[in-house]
Parts: structure tokens; sequence; C-alpha cells
């Protein structure tokens, strides 16, 4: 009887590390998210590209094909206006599925642009993401964009 308790003991811990560990790669994914908005749209660092995209990464913009070349002419653009205006994201995750090195997430994205206290534009997006785990972590290899509604 007690190998049998053992062993139970020994397989529950086991399987709540394992929930430990989807959960943890869960907030690794939504902060790939949050970061590489943040830091691509808006604070518009293009070398933030390296560190939260593939080099194959795409992105499905409301019709639009966006590939890395695309992204930073973008960025410098948006770079070269020297804009006052401010974005402020924010999300609301759908679901997140990993398998292995790969995951998939769904969720609405809020950008708020912000002159001084002001919201002078409010963009709601539905989005979908596949990220790849790479040696330097999770990366996004597709994202795909579509306006909606507010939430």
């Amino acid at each position: 009887m007690k190998r049998v308790f053992q062993v139970l003991i020994l397989f529950l811990a086991t399987a709540a590390m394992g929930q430990d560990s989807e959960k943890q790669k869960e907030e690794q994914i939504k902060e790939l998210i949050k970061n590489s908005f943040q830091e691509i749209f808006s604070n518009m660092e293009s070398q933030a590209l390296e560190t939260y995209c593939t080099q194959d990464f795409l992105l499905l913009e409301t019709g639009e094909v966006w590939d890395m070349e695309k992204m930073r002419s973008y960025i410098k653009k948006v770079r070269e206006q020297k804009s006052q205006v401010k974005r402020i994201n924010s999300f609301n995750f759908i679901e997140i599925k990993i398998e292995g090195k790969m995951a998939w997430v769904a969720y609405h994205n809020k950008a708020e642009f912000m002159s001084g206290d002001e919201v002078v534009r409010e963009i709601n997006w539905l989005e979908s993401a596949s990220a790849i785990l790479t040696d330097e972590g999770w990366k996004l290899q597709l994202l795909h964009s579509t306006i909606a509604n507010k939430e």
C-alpha cells in the first residue's frame, strides 16, 4: 500500500508540474504578443523585428501581405514622421494552443492613439498568430490581423 501511495504522489506531482509548464508557455506566448506590439508598433523599433519575428515572418494585414522588408520600410516611414501620438495596446486573449515547438494564439487587440491625455483614435482588431520556439525563445512566424468592431 505504501508503494501505491508513493507512485500516486509521484504521478500527481508530475501532472502538476506539467500543468505549470504549460501555463508558463502560455504566459510566454502572451508576453511575446504584448512585447512585440509594444516594441514594434508602439516604439517603432525596427531591431525588435529580429527579436520577436522569424526571418520568414509574414503579416496579413486587412488584405495585404507584409514581409520583413515591408515591415522595416513601414517603421522607417513612421519614425521619419516624428509623430507625437502615442499608441497604447491592450489584448484580450481568446485561446492559445501549444504543440511541441509550435504555438498559435487568437486574441482581440485594441490600440488607443493618444495625444497628450486625449484618445484621438481607437482601432480594434481580431488577430491570430503562429509562433515557433527557437534557440532564442518564441518568435512570431505569422500574424493575421482583421479590423473588428469594438469588443
